[in-house]
């Protein structure tokens, strides 16, 4: 192990077996934290999908919407990974602190401008030709969730900051927590159980803000409370600004975030496209999206972990396990995209099946539809998680601006473009709009793997 190592507690040996187990050691608890993270709106879509279709596609318009605004946030969230992982590396508490102090400012900031957005949901949805009633109930869930956003992105930056510091565990702890309580409320005012209103949508959105606020507090606590992390001073002169560092969050996390809504918002606006074909449609789309979310936490979380090992490799100047950490990621990746692709793939129906109440009337139309999105939704794992991956890996060097370029041109030069060519003028309907998903993931997963290669190949020559 490295001076720089013994240093940060965040081990660089060059052993493929210790990267193997470095890896799985700061993943694995990331992955545990985006399953429980995702599992919480599948619990609200499970049950929401017991009131009725309407209600069902609602949900998915309104998750949709807040998502794209948030996941356009969590973008400034995750350029505090590397800053604060290669400072870490190097000893520079300092830096670490004033990243996390700047990250927490702008997205706190971005959250107040984007509210006026969220109380013009209905109109949004209403002039992109959404049903009218549809997107009514939908603005009844996003007008009380909208607000979620101020402890959610913080939250976001707090974990990002635990991640770099290799304290990611409580990352998944706090998360199984506001899964349970999210659980237990969800049921009692969605449904109207324990002698509670049932208050469908509003009841959603209400548990829904409640659980973000409690994560961000947890988290903040633990923080404040934990020995090793007290030494970071993250919140003391917390309203001291840093100008340099917050230029330098908003630079990196800008493309950050178009790089990510790129991929997000060719998803959000296939919910429109369903939209457009129909209710039944549009529910189904909405299960088959978040079985193939639900998968894409496993990469999704080994990405944050490559962005740390590669960030500290970086800060610690050590190319060799820069390389070995990036191979590691990638295969382990690799395996279990496949295992979920074919679980889909082989169990379509069965998986279809698990979000519906087959007693109601329009529940055999939903499954017909969802089936076969899911069996495409099986084949594009394979890529999804690639292009995450790759996502990454740039961003533990830095490299942000390029492939911003590089999304938008796949997701929506290639996707986007084929996506609506073979549902409407090729006739397919929604089964075209996911083929297209399909080459707009294969493009990104290429494009972004080839350049972080390419980048690499030029260090080595550089040193």
């Amino acid at each position: 192990m490295t001076d720089v190592a013994h240093k940060t507690g965040i081990a660089i040996e060059n052993g493929w077996k210790r990267h193997f187990l470095e890896t799985l050691s700061l993943g694995l608890p990331l992955i545990g934290a985006q399953l429980a993270q995702n599992a919480i709106h599948v619990t609200d879509i499970v049950i929401i999908g017991r009131i009725g279709t309407n209600e069902l596609a609602a949900m998915v318009l309104a998750a949709q919407f807040y998502f794209t605004i948030f996941i356009f946030g969590s973008g400034f969230a995750a350029a505090v990974v590397p800053l604060a992982a290669q400072a870490f590396a190097q000893g520079d508490v300092q830096q670490v602190r004033r990243a996390v102090r700047m990250g927490l400012w702008v997205v706190f900031a971005f959250s107040a401008v984007t509210m006026p957005l969220v109380y013009l949901g209905q109109q949004v949805l209403v002039a992109l030709g959404q049903d009218p009633y549809v997107s009514e109930l939908a603005a009844s869930y996003i007008h009380i969730a909208g607000w979620s956003m101020f402890p959610a992105l913080g939250f976001m930056v707090l974990r990002s900051f635990l991640s770099a510091v290799g304290k990611a565990g409580f990352v998944l702890y706090v998360t199984l927590i506001i899964l349970v309580v999210n659980a237990f409320f969800a049921y009692a005012l969605v449904l109207g159980h324990f002698g509670l209103p049932a208050l469908g949508l509003r009841g959603a959105a209400m548990v829904a803000l409640g659980v973000n606020i409690l994560s961000f507090v947890l988290t903040v606590w633990y923080i404040r409370a934990n020995a090793d992390l007290q030494r970071f001073e993250i919140f003391v002169r917390f309203w001291r600004p840093d100008w340099h560092v917050l230029k330098e969050v908003f630079n990196l996390g800008l493309p950050i975030s178009f790089t990510i809504l790129a991929e997000v918002s060719l998803f959000t606006v296939a919910s429109l496209l369903m939209g457009w074909i129909g209710t039944a449609e549009l529910a189904a789309h909405g299960i088959a999206l978040q079985l193939a979310s639900l998968a894409f936490m496993i990469p999704l979380g080994l990405a944050q972990a490559a962005t740390v090992r590669v960030g500290v490799a970086a800060g610690a100047d050590d190319r060799e396990a820069l390389v070995r950490a990036s191979w590691v990621v990638v295969v382990i990746s690799a395996g279990i995209s496949i295992i979920g692709g074919l679980a889909f793939t082989l169990f379509p129906s069965f998986f279809a099946g698990l979000f519906l109440d087959r007693t109601k009337e329009d529940a055999a139309v939903v499954l017909g539809f969802a089936t076969s999105f899911v069996i495409v939704a099986g084949v594009f794992q394979l890529v999804d998680g690639l292009q995450a991956i790759a996502a990454g890996l740039l961003r533990g060097i830095k490299d942000t601006r390029m492939p911003m370029v590089l999304a938008l041109i796949s997701y929506w030069g290639i996707g986007f473009v084929l996506a609506y060519v073979l549902a409407f003028p090729l006739g397919w309907g929604g089964i075209g709009i996911w083929v297209g998903f399909v080459f707009g993931l294969i493009a990104a997963s290429f494009l972004l793997l080839g350049r972080f290669v390419m980048l690499v190949r030029r260090m080595e020559k550089a040193a």
